[in-house]
């Protein structure tokens, strides 16, 4: 390649969710991009993260459904779960979205360039010997399973990543971490038969979310039979033989077949130049403005790299974001609270906006409604529980959080995020007609008792 060859208007490092996103929109707002990624386009998300442990919690899904059929009047057996057919199952999933990408890429016309980058400068990513130059820097390397001093990953220790190929149904699974990842972790094993015990150093499960839903959710997994320890601090782990053994700092200990250590995601930035180039970190995360802006001219950074939330539609939205900032489009600010959260265990936990606490802070006087999904037909025909939570701010009147739990709750949050993003009141959303027998009368049920006149509800 010739040096005029490898001159862009946008050089990406990191060809995940928010590199990718960002290097479609450039490609197609007309600006050239050379795409560098190390491993598959696609990312921990497509590769090792949403998309693989989704498949798995479908096929645990289908294994619950099958021990309980009876209860529907259908007779069904379970028998085992067979995990090799589950990672054929999985790996087709990503095989067919992978194809995909890489055809997407091709048409839009970006050079995708493969092997580990380094930026150099300013306005130089280096992969091996090939240099890139770019009006414009964007990076996007993402994120990595973290572990706690002093717990090695290594033989029965392990994180989502060596979880996601496993070759066999654990008995007994210690998960340490109750975030997302970690209930989502619990959820598959119990499916799949395995007894399951949750170790979380804060007070409750999925801290993050309202504290309404973390006490539904531990009821839910008491139900399933997972035993959940909050408010427990990990002291040590070993393993001898078969056993891996968790010491908490109660003096507890919980034995089991393999730990899962699901602490969370730290940044990929190491030694990968940015530092050097004058890019500004703290513990690892790259500092940036409102518009995803360095503090270098000219770099920006998306993605799980940059604090907030790590979501891959939060990486998509970025990525849209910054391509369209470059071409001088003057995007819209994200608004990082307007951004939908959904944890796929089961039951399922979905919300957007504020909690009611964080509510309160900005807010000052708020008030919510949960509506509970026993009122609702299509939830009872689908055998979950669980409940709808809207929040609603006294000085604007506007509802500014909604927070669900139950069967599927992740599909009715577009809804809830449109309601949050226009600022919608009680009574606007009371007025729409919501089709029945759907869970998504739920939202509208919730709003009619918010607006002072419940139907399938107390007010």
């Amino acid at each position: 390649m010739t040096a005029a060859a490898d001159q862009y208007d946008i050089v990406i490092l990191g060809g995940g969710s928010g590199g990718y996103a960002c290097a479609f929109r450039a490609a197609e707002l007309g600006l050239s991009v050379a795409l560098v990624e190390k491993d598959k386009v696609g990312g921990t998300c497509l590769h090792r993260g949403c998309i693989p442990t989704k498949a798995l919690l479908h096929a645990g899904e289908i294994a619950d459904s099958a021990r309980e059929g009876e209860k529907f009047g259908v007779k069904t057996t379970f028998e085992s779960v067979d995990m090799s057919g589950v990672h054929g199952y999985k790996d087709g999933v990503i095989g067919r979205l992978y194809k995909g990408l890489q055809g997407l890429v091709k048409s839009h016309g970006i050079t995708y360039v493969e092997g580990t980058g380094r930026l150099t400068s300013p306005t130089t990513v280096t992969v091996g010997d090939r240099v890139l130059t770019g009006k414009n820097i964007v990076l996007a390397t993402g994120s990595y399973a973290k572990t706690l001093p002093g717990v090695e990953i290594g033989g029965r220790i392990m994180t989502s990543d060596q979880a996601l190929s496993l070759d066999h149904v654990p008995s007994r699974v210690t998960v340490l971490g109750g975030g997302v990842i970690g209930v989502e972790f619990a959820s598959v094993f119990s499916s799949f038969g395995s007894e399951v015990t949750i170790v979380e150093a804060l007070p409750r499960l999925v801290a993050a979310e309202d504290a309404a839903i973390s006490k539904q959710l531990e009821r839910a997994f008491k139900k399933r039979k997972i035993k959940v320890l909050t408010g427990a601090k990990l002291t040590g782990a070993s393993q001898d033989g078969d056993v891996v053994t968790v010491t908490l700092d109660s003096g507890e200990t919980v034995t089991s077949d393999l730990l899962l250590v699901a602490v969370g995601r730290g940044p990929v930035t190491d030694d990968l130049g940015y530092a050097e180039a004058g890019v500004t970190l703290d513990r690892g995360y790259v500092i940036t403005d409102e518009r995803l802006r360095t503090g270098v001219p000219g770099v920006y950074a998306v993605g799980d790299i940059v604090p907030g939330l790590q979501l891959a539609h939060r990486g998509f939205a970025q990525g849209i974001f910054v391509a369209e900032e470059i071409a001088g489009k003057q995007p819209a600010v994200i608004d990082e609270s307007g951004i939908p959260r959904v944890t796929y265990c089961d039951p399922e936990v979905a919300s957007v906006g504020l909690t009611e606490e964080a509510a309160q802070e900005r807010h000052g006087e708020v008030s919510s409604y949960e509506y509970n999904l026993g009122g609702n037909g299509k939830s009872q025909i689908l055998q979950t529980q669980g409940f709808v939570k809207v929040v609603r701010a006294a000085d604007t009147g506007a509802v500014v959080g909604v927070h669900m739990i139950g069967a599927r709750m992740g599909e009715q949050v577009g809804e809830a995020q449109l309601i949050v993003g226009w600022e919608a009141l009680p009574d606007d959303v009371a007025s729409l007609v919501h089709a029945h027998p759907t869970q998504n009368e739920s939202l509208g049920e919730a709003h009619l008792a918010l607006a002072g006149k419940p139907l399938h509800a107390h007010a």
